[in-house]
């Protein structure tokens, strides 16, 4: 009797795996250049609140819903607005490093084409903050919107965005945040091959309630995110899973495991009682 094959999903393409050393000054290079390209972009006070305006009036045409509803249900509890300004200020970095690192130790033939997929939505966020500075709604008395990282806590900006040497508060567009959050769900979607791996979509959904309900974020700079994600796939294309591996397909047959598959013309014969 031969043995059982091990599921394709515990397999580790270790060859995959590039140097840990230059990995990690990379991934160490991307941090450092988002953080200062973010601070270079500081300083656009007059028109990134004229851009504001601009787009809160563009939702208005396109007839997306208010920013104001989502956060309305989460000022109903000062606990969930709390919730939401910790999961802001604490989810976005870590979940997107630990992304990468599973992907690295764990299935490292999908790990650099969504490193170069990050790297190139990151590159093309920081070019739009730059040209396109915008001051979030929670800064735009039109939109009449709580700063609840502010009022309730805790918060990752200071109170002058002016002074803020930290983080640039007027790079509203696109939201890195959603972005980064799509593409970790992605990426574990395409990499898994659990029937359970479509809930990791709730992540990015959390997240696009979280950023429009502390109205650190407009429903466009999702939608931007979203476009400019969708361009860095589309150029740096994920590696695709063998769909006939996944553990929902059933068990393969003993002679696949064993003389590896039958073409399909064979079986078809053999069903019709065409061969023995």
């Amino acid at each position: 009797m031969h043995a059982r094959h091990e599921p394709a999903e515990r397999e580790t393409d270790t060859s995959a795996r590039p140097p840990l050393v230059r990995e990690l000054l990379l991934v160490a290079g991307l941090f450092l250049v988002y953080k200062f390209g973010r601070q270079a972009a500081n300083g656009h006070v007059d028109e990134a609140f004229r851009n504001a305006g601009h787009v809160w009036n563009a939702e208005r045409i396109l007839h997306l819903p208010g920013e104001g509803g989502v956060q309305g249900m989460l000022l109903h509890s000062d606990a969930l607005i709390h919730v939401a300004n910790t999961y802001y200020a604490t989810v976005h970095f870590p979940a997107t490093l630990a992304f990468l690192a599973w992907l690295y130790w764990r299935r490292p033939v999908f790990y650099t084409s969504a490193r170069r997929v990050l790297a190139a939505l990151t590159g093309a966020a920081l070019a739009l903050h730059l040209l396109f500075p915008l001051a979030p709604p929670r800064m735009l008395a039109s939109a009449h919107l709580v700063d609840t990282a502010q009022v309730y806590g805790p918060s990752v900006y200071g109170a002058d965005p002016d002074t803020d040497s930290m983080a640039n508060q007027f790079a509203a567009m696109p939201s890195l945040h959603f972005g980064w959050a799509l593409m970790v769900a992605i990426g574990l979607i395409v990499a898994t091959r659990s029937r359970w791996r479509w809930l990791w979509l709730l992540h990015p959904l959390m997240t696009l309630l979280v950023v429009v309900g502390t109205a650190n974020h407009y429903w466009l700079d999702a939608i931007a995110a979203t476009a400019l994600l969708g361009i860095a796939l589309a150029v740096f294309r994920l590696p695709r899973t063998d769909s006939s591996l996944r553990d929902e397909s059933g068990p393969r047959r003993e002679s696949e495991l064993v003389h590896g598959p039958v073409p399909e013309p064979i079986r078809e014969l053999a069903a019709s009682g065409g061969a023995r």
